[in-house]
């Protein structure tokens, strides 16, 4: 019989490779998956992941699509290492796009210098405020952080929708289910001439450095390491639980929120019923694909923001279902966890231990 077994000494190099072993297995994986749909591997490899990136234009779309990707993934990285587990950051990207969206209605068309970062103070505050509410039931109650943030992403898209359905909807809008179009001062200046990327990815890098400085300089982010890593030391050094949960969602939250203002004062320019394909989802994969280093989750975003870029490319040009891209995302994820798992364990027959047991017990009796 087969076990696995923690191994006593997991290799660290192994441990930075997993992500390109799982991305490894994926692009093998994508090769029998287009043959059974009858395509030829290579011109689909061609479309899904080289393609997109040979214009100027192209480059754009996927550095906009990390954008959110990046901001999402800084956020719950944090909570992760402290085994705080906000899987709610659709939710808070949706609060975010909701509190700055509804700045800029309500300051109509107002061309203020002072607009548009009152905008992104609000926006983070408004994913703040949605991940505040996991963090107080976690630590009043000792609620499931996991489900409360899951739950509530619910409840925010059906806010969002009741909005541009409602009160917010364009009343010059042919009734479909949008707010006003922001005016030019808004929006997030564009990044790179001719293409719609904007400054937002600017920001992400930002935080990412400022993701660094945090774990690795101050006492809080050592101290939401070693609750991580040894929750029984943290507790014996009197570090406070509550108050990493508090600094773990709230962080999240708000870098949420920031994504979800830079779609509506980005690309979208509107607040809609609609507003994400479900990048808070895909920025879990992101942060593990990273190993929760902001280095590595820029990267990470990257290669998840190509998925998305390609897929779109595969539907139009190959006629492939939309489907593709989650199946892709689905199977990088996989592949990492498999990964890591027989990086932390390994397989032991068991059957076999027992009978060389047996064996030396009866040589001792003889």
């Amino acid at each position: 019989m087969l076990k696995l077994e923690r191994r006593a000494d997991p290799s660290p190099l192994m441990r930075v490779a997993s992500p390109l072993i799982a991305a490894a297995a994926m692009l093998l994986t994508g090769i029998i998956i287009f043959t059974i749909l009858g395509k030829d591997p290579e011109q689909a490899f061609y479309v899904f992941f080289i393609k997109p990136l040979t214009t100027l234009y192209g480059v754009g779309e996927w550095l906009l699509k990390a954008t959110p990707l990046l901001l999402c993934a800084l956020g719950l990285a944090l909570g992760f290492r402290a085994n705080v587990w906000n899987i709610g950051a659709e939710g808070q990207l949706t609060m975010g796009a909701i509190a700055g969206g509804g700045v800029a209605l309500w300051l109509g068309d107002s061309t203020a210098i002072w607009v548009l970062p009152l905008m992104f103070v609000a926006g983070a505050l408004g994913g703040m405020a949605w991940a505040a509410i996991p963090a107080f039931l976690r630590n009043r109650f000792n609620t499931s952080e996991i489900l409360v943030t899951l739950m509530l992403v619910y409840i925010a898209q059906l806010l969002l929708s009741y909005l541009v359905h409602g009160p917010w909807r364009d009343p010059m809008g042919f009734n479909f289910p949008q707010s006003k179009t922001f005016s030019d001062a808004h929006l997030v200046p564009l990044l790179i001439e001719g293409a719609r990327t904007n400054w937002g990815f600017v920001l992400g890098l930002l935080l990412a450095v400022a993701s660094w400085l945090f774990s690795s300089k101050t006492f809080a982010g050592y101290r939401m390491q070693v609750a991580g890593l040894a929750p029984a030391a943290a507790a014996y050094a009197g570090f406070s639980n509550k108050r990493n949960v508090w600094v773990a969602l709230l962080i999240s939250g708000g870098t949420a929120g920031l994504a979800g203002l830079c779609e509506v004062a980005g690309p979208i320019g509107q607040l809609q019923a609609q507003i994400s394909p479900g990048y808070g989802f895909a920025a879990i994969i992101v942060a593990w694909i990273g190993r929760l280093h902001p280095v590595g989750i820029v990267l990470g975003a990257l290669l998840m923001s190509l998925l998305y870029l390609g897929g779109e490319s595969a539907q139009m040009q190959m006629a492939l279902p939309s489907a593709i891209t989650g199946l892709f995302q689905g199977l990088l994820l996989f592949y990492l966890l498999a990964a890591d798992l027989f990086i932390t364990f390994r397989l032991k027959n068991v059957h076999v231990v027992r009978s060389q047991a047996s064996v030396a017990v009866i040589k001792e009796a003889v």
